[in-house]
């Protein structure tokens, strides 16, 4: 699941690129009479754009991954950006060279030799230095819109820059919450900056089972996080239960390092339930897609339970009629219909285990 992201991702960057190079190339050379010496007719120009997008493209994908599996995601969101400027210079250097190599070779009849191509001061050229401005105006660009999608969310993003919740919409939507064990009693042994940090490392291992599981997190609040999907992709192949067993899997295995740093590991509890809400734009210096709905007051009030009822993860009778209960790698276990507080009437509740307890 991993890899196809990351092939997801790649695409993407070769398509943003072959767009802004097909864009270089039709100012700096369709515009004009006079073609390259080694362009025969605007085909060349094509195959040069598309050439220059699968590089950049490449490299930004490059420098991306680099990023997100190294230290350097934890730097100042500058530096980071820097870093990843570094491998567009070195391919536009490797691509003025290129270029001025295919030159010579139309001019010397293919006896140019790599002194020759590598004695030219190409990094001088006004076309040379027109690129270099052309690819930093496109890479501030893009690792703004990465940086929005990091903050709001890819599918968030998308959706209020089509407009789609200007105008309130209902939307039957599945939603998971998590909350932190005993967070206060952390809280209160750790200090405010240790427990911080230990949010910020919990929380990160979080981000590989929600992409996996093709949810969205909705919103942090604090040591909780709400996750959610449209209902008929979270009730698909368990990913509403998968999310959470995966988190505590991934906690579990970073056992050695919670308890070198923080004395422990966290542990979280869950509940999810279903139904209609109200999907809505909202705020003017900053807009979020919200939902209303009861749905998320029962959610909330159905994680209370976890504790009394003795379970780590508990659903909604709502949600477990939806599940695909035949292949389910979970084993939903009947607690009866409970009175949830604030609420006139009992809801079916059910505990989730794993049929395999994980290693």
């Amino acid at each position: 699941m991993r890899a196809s992201r990351q092939a997801k991702k790649l695409l993407f960057a070769i398509l943003a690129w072959g767009i802004a190079m097909a864009a270089f190339v039709f100012f700096r050379y369709a515009q004009t009479q006079d073609l390259p010496q080694w362009a025969v007719g605007s085909a060349d120009l094509a195959t040069l754009a598309i050439y220059m997008g699968i590089i950049f493209g490449s490299l930004h994908w490059m420098s991306n991954l680099i990023a997100d599996f190294s230290a350097i995601n934890r730097l100042p969101y500058l530096f980071s950006v820097l870093f990843k400027g570094l491998f567009l210079l070195l391919g536009a250097t490797t691509l003025a060279y290129i270029t001025q190599f295919l030159n010579m070779w139309a001019i010397e009849n293919h006896m140019t030799t790599l002194r020759q191509m590598l004695t030219v001061h190409v990094l001088y050229s006004p076309s040379f230095q027109a690129l270099i401005v052309y690819l930093v105006v496109v890479r501030m660009g893009l690792a703004f819109l990465e940086q929005m999608a990091l903050l709001v969310g890819p599918r968030v993003l998308f959706n209020i820059g089509l407009g789609k919740y200007h105008k309130p919409r209902y939307e039957q939507r599945l939603f998971l919450y998590l909350d932190m064990v005993a967070s206060t009693t952390h809280a209160e042994s750790l200090g405010d900056y240790r427990f911080s940090r230990l949010i910020q490392d919990s929380f990160s291992l979080l981000s590989d089972t929600v992409a996996s599981n093709e949810a969205e997190i909705y919103r942090y609040m604090g040591d909780a996080v709400l996750i959610h999907w449209p209902l008929h992709e979270g009730v698909k192949d368990d990913r509403c239960m998968n999310i959470y067993w995966e988190f505590s899997q991934q906690l579990n295995w970073q056992r050695q390092y919670f308890e070198e740093h923080y004395g422990f590991v966290p542990k979280f509890k869950a509940a999810a339930h279903c139904g209609q809400v109200v999907a809505a734009v909202v705020g003017v210096q900053k807009q979020e897609i919200s939902f209303f709905s009861d749905v998320l007051n029962t959610l909330a009030r159905l994680q209370d339970q976890c504790n009394p009822l003795g379970q780590r993860m508990l659903i909604s009778g709502a949600l477990a009629n939806r599940l695909e209960a035949e292949d389910s790698d979970y084993q939903l276990s009947a607690m009866g219909p409970v009175k949830l507080k604030g609420k006139q009437h009992s809801i079916e509740v059910f505990g989730v285990t794993p049929k395999r307890q994980p290693d």
